[in-house]
């Protein structure tokens, strides 16, 4: 009921009095109409609570919601094509072929990660297929195999997991296979096993279950062997010994039992490894020794393919550190340490940012059977965006195109100009308004005045004076003044301490202790450690105040003004005069 009042507060609603909304659906208006978006896109009781949360979101994020707005879609289409807009990728021509919800999922994902996903969909394709077709791209396999429709999913993932393993899956690639079937074939294949004798439509899943099974047991292949002397009668000499194929083929190995008057000798090996069709790799060395040596009852690697390898992984090799600590470090009373922290990285124009280096090409082995292991090669990275950069001839050299403040935020390189002051900024300085960030390595005297564009980090004190910043504003030792410091930011504002300041920001407010200051946010007021207090003056925040002390025994006149207070409202009334304007 509550909602429903506030609702009606606000004469946009007056209308929706008998539209049969529900309470979920109050909400997402109420959650809009607070944000300052045009709620009439989404004001239809047609849409339910979710796909009115979709279509807010996508207003709230400036996309195009005309392309989803549709009470036919489900919340899940309306979310792809919404997540799709914000790579720029058009999913309404799969939206015309069918494809909804999940499938429409898969291939936003594909069509992200670059993957040529369209010369294998067809229209009577679901999610699992469409899955196992973009992970087969994804690992660049040979998906033409299996991009079917013909396939069930669970029939592709099976050729999927045969082509990866890099196994001959022409004996099971007939559709008329069950993925059970596939599965018993696959298995076989992986432990070297011929087949053949059992990928026939005719046994079922459990038939080749039991032959895999058998041949597994036959494979482990005992030899055995009584030779009689002279052709005669008389006492047999004995030979048992196994040999054991392993690791997909790459690995031979050979055990000989022990029994009373073994006699297994050296031929007898190399004659079980023509039988096997074993030509590759073969340890003639370790063979004698076990001979000689009369190794018994013991597993002996006996021959060994070359194994594949993968080609590296395509790397960005950067010049400039990334690692800065965003967050400064804390102190032992839990403050924060404002002072040494490295705010930023700077970078002068031309100077080498990053070099690509591209994937290398893998290389091909062999198993102990003369078959090729096919080694995959490397995967190649996106080149990388931002903005304040260029890119060499040689495509892969990255270098910055002027001197300023270097970050590397969500994956991209941001370069902005910078002006580094390397005097205390007065009155007699005059006005100091940049296009860019401003770093002072000084202090901020009475009468100094910064304006910018970008963030303002002063090293040491700000005094009287007066800083405007598009961004963030860093005081690192503090402000201390009579109430005649100055400080308006976009973003946030931090330092150790301010003392009787005057602060307006959009962002959080962060300090150590906080005293007599007149506080201005939109979002909350941070004073950190057990020592750390917010004292005096009047702090407005919409989404509170963290502080371990407030106020004192002094009984010191110290407001708060908390929760929607006059800058949430002026914020909604700038939100009203722009819906008015659009």
């Amino acid at each position: 009921m509550q909602m429903k009042q506030s609702l009606q507060k606000n004469s946009d609603f007056s209308m929706l009095e008998n539209a049969g909304y529900r309470a979920e659906q109050y909400q997402e208006i109420l959650l809009g109409k607070e944000d300052g978006l045009d709620v009439s896109l989404y004001s239809n009781p047609e849409f339910n609570y979710l796909q009115m949360e979709q279509i807010r979101v996508g207003i709230k994020d400036k996309v195009d919601v005309s392309s989803y707005a549709d009470p036919t879609y489900t919340y899940e289409t309306m979310k792809q094509i919404r997540l799709s807009s914000y790579s720029s990728i058009d999913l309404k021509p799969y939206l015309e072929r069918g494809f909804v919800d999940d499938e429409l999922e898969e291939i936003r994902l594909a069509l992200e990660e670059g993957l040529l996903i369209d010369a294998w969909l067809t229209d009577d394709m679901y999610v699992q297929q469409i899955h196992e077709i973009r992970i087969g791209l994804y690992e660049n396999l040979d998906v033409y195999v299996y991009a079917d429709s013909q396939y069930n999913w669970m029939q592709m993932r099976e050729i999927r997991l045969g082509i990866e393993k890099k196994l001959k899956v022409s004996y099971y690639t007939n559709s008329l296979f069950s993925h059970w079937q596939m599965k018993e074939i696959r298995l076989g294949l992986e432990a070297g096993l011929d087949v053949a004798p059992y990928a026939k439509l005719i046994f079922s899943g459990s038939d080749m279950k039991q032959k895999r099974e058998h041949l597994l047991k036959e494979k482990t292949t005992t030899y055995r062997a009584g030779d009689k002397p002279g052709g005669g009668e008389g006492v047999f000499s004995k030979k048992e010994f196994s040999i054991f194929v392993e690791d997909n083929g790459n690995k031979v190995y050979a055990f000989i039992q022990f029994i009373t008057g073994e006699d297994v000798t050296e031929e007898d090996i190399y004659d079980a490894l023509r039988e096997r069709g074993i030509v590759i790799g073969i340890k003639g060395k370790a063979i004698t020794e076990m001979i000689q040596k009369r190794r018994v009852n013991e597993k002996v690697l006996i021959a060994e393919g070359t194994p594949a390898e993968d080609g590296k992984n395509g790397w960005y090799e950067f010049f400039v550190r990334l690692d800065l600590p965003r967050i400064p470090a804390p102190l032992p009373d839990g403050g924060v340490d404002y002072v040494n922290i490295e705010a930023f990285e700077m970078v002068d124009k031309g100077e080498r940012i990053a070099v690509y280096h591209p994937a290398e090409k893998g290389k091909d082995g062999q198993n102990v059977f003369g078959e090729v292991i096919r080694g995959n090669d490397g995967t190649e990275k996106k080149p990388l965006k931002g903005e304040g950069f260029t890119i060499e001839q040689d495509g892969v050299t990255y270098v910055s195109k002027l001197s300023g403040k270097f970050e590397y935020i969500n994956g991209q390189i941001i370069i902005s100009n910078m002006v580094i002051v390397r005097e205390d900024v007065t009155a007699v300085t005059g006005k100091l308004e940049v296009d860019g960030s401003v770093y002072v390595i000084g202090s901020v005297c009475s009468g100094g005045y910064i304006s910018a564009t970008g963030d303002i980090i002063v090293e040491h004190n700000v005094e009287a004076g007066r800083l405007i910043a598009g961004g963030n504003v860093m005081i690192k030792k503090g402000s201390c003044s009579k109430n005649d410091c100055f400080i308006e930011a976009g973003g946030e504002v931090s330092g150790s301490f301010f003392e009787a300041a005057n602060i307006n920001a959009e962002g959080n407010i962060r300090a150590n202790y906080i005293m007599n200051s007149n506080i201005n946010t939109l979002e909350k007021v941070i004073v950190s450690g057990s020592k750390g207090m917010l004292l005096g003056g009047i702090t407005r925040a919409v989404k509170g105040v963290d502080t371990y002390n407030l106020g004192n025994k002094s009984n010191i006149k110290t407001i708060l003004d908390i929760g929607k207070n006059i800058l949430y409202k002026k914020q909604q009334h700038v939100f009203a005069k722009r819906r008015g304007k659009i």
